[in-house]
């Protein structure tokens, strides 16, 4: 029994030992840090949304109209470039129009970009110009075009904006990109970072389940033989 736990313990251990070591750091990584560090909330800006109108405002029915579009949904929203209609159609794509002229919401301008994201910050760091991207990074984990602005303060903080209503959509920085690096790790997920349902987890899980329950064996045994000798000394 012992010489077969060890032998399956000793190669299962070179085949997932490596594996196991990144599953504990990151657990000590993700358990280590705030998520809301991780998230950049400690610098947001106090923000309270402006009450939406309650004349001028032209109705679903005539902006969707004006803007030939059939929506199974529409909302009024309170946005920093004032209300706006949310007109989602059938296949889910969304039209953004303004609540007061029914046009469509025209793309923010670079200064614009820069302004409203300083003015959602809070902080240290000082915004540098803005960039557009029309397919938005990865780490967005939202899809193009968007605007992005970066802060000089110790975390490199990085806003991503909608360019229609100006809403930072998500926020990035070198807190979320570590945890980023240990999470990919812990799912063995190098593309996306959203799969924890691929092969390869399930066969690491799998391998370090029967090294786990050697090593729980070996430990018995010895901690048994140990006990012996010690009942035999005294």
């Amino acid at each position: 029994m012992l010489k077969m736990s060890t032998l399956i313990h000793k190669w299962l251990g070179l085949m997932v030992g490596i594996q196991v070591l990144g599953w504990v750091l990151g657990g000590v990584v993700m358990s280590a840090i705030p998520m809301t560090r991780v998230k950049s909330e400690h610098h947001i800006a106090p923000y309270q949304a402006s009450p939406l109108p309650t004349a001028g405002l032209l109705s679903a029915p005539d902006v969707a109209r004006a803007a030939s579009v059939t929506p199974v949904e529409a909302t009024l929203r309170s946005t920093l470039r004032g209300p706006v209609w949310v007109l989602k159609d059938a296949d889910g794509s969304a039209h953004l129009r303004d609540a007061v002229t029914g046009r469509a919401m025209t793309p923010m301008t670079a200064a614009e970009a820069r302004q409203l994201a300083g003015a959602m910050y809070q902080g240290e760091g000082r915004p540098a110009p803005a960039r557009y991207h029309i397919e938005a990074p990865q780490e967005a984990s939202r899809p193009g075009p968007l605007w992005s602005v970066d802060f000089d303060d110790a975390e490199r903080t990085r806003f991503y904006l909608s360019p229609e209503t100006g809403e930072v959509v998500s926020r990035r920085s070198n807190v979320w990109r570590l945890y980023d690096v240990f999470w990919r790790i812990h799912i063995l997920d190098f593309r996306n970072g959203e799969d924890f349902n691929h092969p390869l987890l399930i066969a690491a899980a799998i391998l370090t389940l029967p090294m786990v329950v050697t090593g729980l064996i070996l430990v018995w045994m010895r901690f048994a033989r140990d006990w012996r000798a010690a009942r035999r000394r005294g």
